[in-house]
């Protein structure tokens, strides 16, 4: 087999596929395997999420990834990443972190893969692909002819191309008939403009919210942080709603989402001499407070201030509206959302449907998770499927 791509996925494909005894040729066109996965997690590759399920991720088809990641779970990775004594941490909600470094997973994948079995090719820069009329696919990559069987596409989508990630896997699904669904940036800052651009003033701040975006069943919130950024907003609650939010929509924020019903009334009640800008400031890093105090315009003291004003400003804080005008784009995001149709591909094997032997997994699909690990165990889970039956009577039958 023909893996294209030594990244997450592809890499995971070839050691299990190499421990069945099938030759397998990875294809990389960087000069060395695993790039993103050495810059993930600040360095410490956060490689999973104890909490990893078919709920945390988006596709057209919500139902495609529960196969793959029922048969390899967060506990299974674990168990590996435990067997090559790679010390590791749990951080805030369920992600999971190397002590060390992200080169530990980088180096534990690449022992994975038998060498009598598996050959990972870096600088290997692919400039064709066929199909020949056995139904053997044909690879030329940097001057060198490649044959197999079957073909894996693993080259991930296009987010941070500075590491030199470009939509090859949609191109190449695209010459073999395979439908796409539009890729976009996800798990990527938002931009600000029009009224909300005074809030890019604030750039550097950071406070706990709770943010939405979609609508229906693409709707989502997160309670992590936001950050004011001099383009916009980011931070983790951001980068989450990022991949429900769609051009042209508002996103909804809470700005103290510990306070209790009525906080301003009772503090009214409590506090008759306070100000509003007082309470923020008490509550909110004192730039974001006088920002959201201004443009409250409520200055008076708290017992000169009628009920039904202050609980207008309640809601406003509990639900205030931006509305971005775009996002920092694939430069800045941190997977691409979109991608190989599930339609297409086989849940249980990967394969495509119409075309035997080849073979989709990871970014490169229609599979998109939460900001947190999530994506990685899809690239775990996904490669794993497709490792597992490669080659093998059931493949041919899925």
């Amino acid at each position: 087999m023909i893996i294209l791509g030594a990244g997450a996925a592809g890499l995971m494909c070839a050691g299990v596929a190499g421990q069945r005894g099938l030759r397998v040729a990875v294809l990389e066109r960087a000069e060395a395997p695993g790039k993103k996965i050495l810059i993930s997690g600040g360095g410490r590759c956060n490689f999973t999420n104890l909490g990893a399920g078919p709920a945390n991720y988006l596709s057209a088809n919500p139902h495609f990834a529960k196969s793959a990641l029922a048969r390899y779970t967060p506990t299974d990775f674990i168990a590996l990443v435990e067997r090559h004594g790679i010390a590791w941490h749990e951080k805030t909600l369920g992600q999971l972190f190397c002590d060390g470094s992200a080169r530990q997973i980088v180096a534990m994948l690449l022992a994975e893969c038998p060498a009598d079995t598996v050959d990972v090719i870096c600088n290997a820069d692919v400039s064709a692909v066929a199909r020949g009329d056995d139904g053997a696919f044909q690879v030329t990559a940097s001057g060198k002819d490649y044959t197999a069987p079957a073909l894996v596409i693993a080259t991930g989508g296009p987010s941070i191309p500075k590491m030199g990630a470009t939509g090859f896997a949609y191109d190449l699904a695209r010459q073999f008939g395979l439908k796409v669904v539009e890729p976009r940036p996800a798990l990527v800052p938002l931009t600000l403009g029009g009224e909300d651009v005074l809030f890019r003033e604030l750039s550097g701040v950071a406070a706990p919210v709770r943010a939405r975006a979609g609508a229906g069943k693409q709707r989502a919130e997160f309670a992590e942080a936001a950050l004011f950024t001099h383009k916009g907003l980011s931070g983790p609650a951001i980068l989450q709603i990022s991949s429900y939010w769609r051009h042209g929509e508002e996103i909804g924020i809470t700005f103290l989402p510990d306070a209790g019903t009525d906080w301003l009334i009772a503090a009214k009640r409590d506090r008759p001499r306070a100000s509003l800008r007082t309470l923020l400031r008490e509550a909110l890093p004192a730039r974001l407070a006088d920002a959201l105090a201004d443009k409250l315009a409520l200055e008076r003291e708290l017992g000169n201030l009628p009920d039904n004003a202050l609980r207008a400003a309640q809601a406003q804080l509990a639900d205030w509206r931006f509305t971005p005008n775009g996002t920092e784009g694939l430069a800045k995001a941190e997977v691409t959302s979109g991608g190989i149709s599930t339609a297409e591909l086989s849940s249980q094997t990967m394969e495509a449907k119409r075309v035997p032997g080849l073979y989709a997994i990871g970014e490169a699909v229609d599979v998109t998770g939460w900001l947190g690990g999530y994506n990685f165990q899809w690239a775990w889970a996904s490669g794993h499927a497709c490792g597992s039956v490669i080659g093998s009577p059931t493949a041919d039958a899925a």
